[in-house]
C-alpha cells in the first residue's frame, strides 16, 4: 500500500499547537471533513473518539494512530498532523504525543483497515522516518517525507 494513495497534501498539517488530546481529534476530524463531502465532521469526531473509548491508539514513542471505521465513506482517508509541543494521549509508553496519522476507512473494508494500519506502524518503525517528520517545518515538506 502507497500512503500516497490516501494521503492527500491538503490532509497534512505540521507543527500545529494542540492543547489536548480531545482538541487533536477535534482538528483531524476538521481536516478530513473538508475533504470528505460524503461525511460530516461529527461523524468522522464520534468515529474517532469512540475508537478510543475501547483503547488508546498511541503507540508510544511519540506516535498515535487514531483511526476508525465509518459508514457511509466511499474511500479510505489518512490525516497526517504533527504538534508543538506534543499533547499528553495516554499512549502505551505514557510518554507524550507528537505525531498523529490517522486513518478512516468505509465500514465494510476491515480487512483493509487492518492492513493499512499494519504498513504505516511499519512505516513509522522507521528512526529516520521519524526523524525527517518532527524536522519538517511545513505541510508540504511533512507530505514529502511519506508521499
Amino acid at each position: 500500500m502507497e500512503i500516497s494513495s490516501i494521503l492527500h497534501p491538503d490532509c497534512v498539517l505540521c507543527a500545529v499547537q494542540g492543547s489536548s488530546k480531545k482538541r487533536i481529534l477535534e482538528l483531524i476530524s476538521q481536516v478530513a471533513s473538508q475533504h470528505l463531502v460524503e461525511v460530516d465532521q461529527a461523524t468522522i469526531l464520534a468515529s474517532l473518539s469512540g475508537r478510543e473509548k475501547m483503547g488508546c491508539t498511541g503507540i508510544g514513542g511519540g506516535i498515535a494512530l487514531p483511526h476508525g471505521r465509518i459508514k457511509g465513506l466511499e474511500s479510505t482517508l489518512a490525516v497526517l498532523v504533527t504538534c508543538q509541543p506534543p499533547v499528553q494521549y495516554d499512549a502505551i509508553d505514557n510518554m507524550p504525543v507528537d505525531i498523529f496519522f490517522a486513518i478512516l476507512v468505509p465500514e465494510e473494508k476491515a480487512k483493509e483497515h487492518l492492513q493499512t494500519l499494519s504498513a504505516i506502524a511499519k512505516r513509522f518503525s522507521d528512526k529516520d522516518v521519524l526523524k525527517d517528520l518532527r524536522s519538517a517545518t511545513t505541510d508540504q515538506e511533512l507530505f514529502q517525507v511519506l508521499s
